[in-house]
């Protein structure tokens, strides 16, 4: 079979003026385009598990109404989409499906919308995809395509493939993927992923994750690498064993973590010897009442609070600096928490700072409690879920004062000279000083 792998790649504000504040700010505008430069792994990973004898390609589409769909003659069209970018995939797949090709939609948005996404496919698979994939090939040899695919079982990393990298364009990409874990045991109600997808937290065998690094290495010279979990090192044991081996390997790479990561001062002198150049934390607010029943079983990152500026020193003095993410307009937050994140970024010496607004995504506790509560603005709005778009009416303030203080925080943290002078703490952090 021809089979065309598709992922609708990027993410864009929907504010006009957002999206042109983006254009003059760095840090916003930088994240944005790593964003748009990560290919799809979970598709490379389907890619890993079809047989060599298939015809595959792997296409990107950033802007749908500007970009025609790849006009390959394909015998199976399967599409991955972010949730901002879901109505784009329903008019792909509708296409496709106009012409006759199959079409197999999969992700966190099917999963969690499934009677929605079915309209737009000839098969959908809901949950973790690679149990389900070889069936769902044979299916579509015979002619036998059923709607709706689920896993029956939790899926073991230990037998993923190696994805198909070598279906990327190698001058095209800045950073490739790999997952070393999969799944958080925080469950944050905003989180969709360990909840809808990876319930549970797994890691993957070491060996298994030199195996991809040293096929990413055979085709790119000096490839920079972006771990694509959850919470990378929450298992500090795994961690530790993993870190050890790649120190041999002379790879860079970022990652999300949580904040514990900075109470192990042995797996951050690791993780700096692995090649670990960034890590990004979702520290979420600076201020109590935002923690407060963030997470589903616990207040674990409230009990963390007091904490945040003891784990930035240890990391970035190791050498590692910090991406700091806050998500305003929290419930808990007044308009008090804009000056408040400023402030803290200020304060900490965080390298790097990610600023978003609360975003609801559909299938996720958040959702569905302020749908409940009938605090959305409507009920569908996908293609507002961009992490920085008003989707909801926030407690403790308008929505109107919400957008000004994202605006507010975004100018003051992402201009010219607060940039210069978070690199410049970091790297004087760093200066071998005289002892006197």
């Amino acid at each position: 079979m021809r089979i065309g792998f598709i992922a609708m790649s990027g993410v864009r504000a929907w504010d006009a003026e957002l999206l042109a504040l983006g254009l003059s700010m760095p840090g916003f505008v930088e994240r944005k385009e790593v964003i748009a430069q990560l290919p799809s792994l979970g598709l490379l990973t389907l890619a890993g598990l079809t047989p060599a004898s298939d015809d595959l390609s792997y296409h990107e589409i950033f802007d749908y109404s500007q970009q025609p769909p790849p006009d390959d003659d394909f015998d199976l069209v399967a599409i991955s989409s972010f949730t901002a970018q879901i109505e784009d995939a329903y008019r792909l797949a509708d296409h496709y499906r106009s012409l006759g090709v199959r079409v197999v939609l999969g992700g966190l948005h099917v999963s969690s919308l499934p009677d929605e996404a079915l309209a737009h496919a000839d098969a959908i698979i809901v949950g973790e995809a690679e149990e389900v994939w070889p069936q769902l090939l044979h299916d579509a040899r015979t002619d036998t395509l059923r709607p709706i695919y689920r896993p029956t079982r939790p899926w073991s990393l230990a037998d993923s493939p190696i994805p198909r990298f070598e279906l990327l364009d190698p001058d095209k990409y800045n950073r490739i993927t790999i997952q070393t874990s999969r799944g958080c045991p925080w469950k944050c109600d905003f989180c969709a992923s360990s909840i809808l997808i990876a319930p549970h937290y797994e890691t993957k065998p070491v060996p298994n994750v030199l195996a991809e690094i040293r096929r990413i290495k055979s085709i790119w010279n000096r490839p920079f690498i972006e771990f694509a979990d959850d919470n990378t090192f929450v298992n500090k044991a795994y961690s530790k064993s993993l870190m050890r081996a790649l120190i041999p390997e002379g790879l860079r790479f970022f990652t999300e973590t949580d904040v514990s990561f900075g109470d192990d001062l042995e797996l951050i002198a690791l993780a700096r010897d692995a090649g670990c150049k960034q890590v990004l934390i979702g520290l979420e607010s600076p201020v109590a009442s935002g923690l407060n029943g963030m997470e589903l079983h616990s207040n674990w990152k409230l009990k963390q609070l007091d904490r945040y500026q003891r784990a930035i020193d240890r990391i970035q003095s190791a050498g590692i600096t910090v991406n700091g993410c806050f998500i305003l307009g929290l419930d808990g937050h007044t308009p008090a928490v804009f000056d408040a994140v400023v402030e803290f970024v200020k304060q900490s010496g965080l390298y790097e700072v990610q600023v978003t607004v609360q975003t609801p995504f559909p299938g996720t506790p958040l959702y569905n409690r302020l749908q409940r509560e009938g605090r959305l603005f409507t009920d569908r709005f996908w293609e507002k879920c961009t992490l920085f778009d008003q989707t909801h009416h926030p407690t403790g303030m308008t929505s109107a004062e919400l957008r000004a203080g994202l605006i507010q925080v975004s100018q003051s943290l992402y201009n010219e000279s607060a940039t210069h002078q978070r690199r410049e703490r970091f790297f004087e952090q760093l200066r071998p000083r005289q002892i006197t």
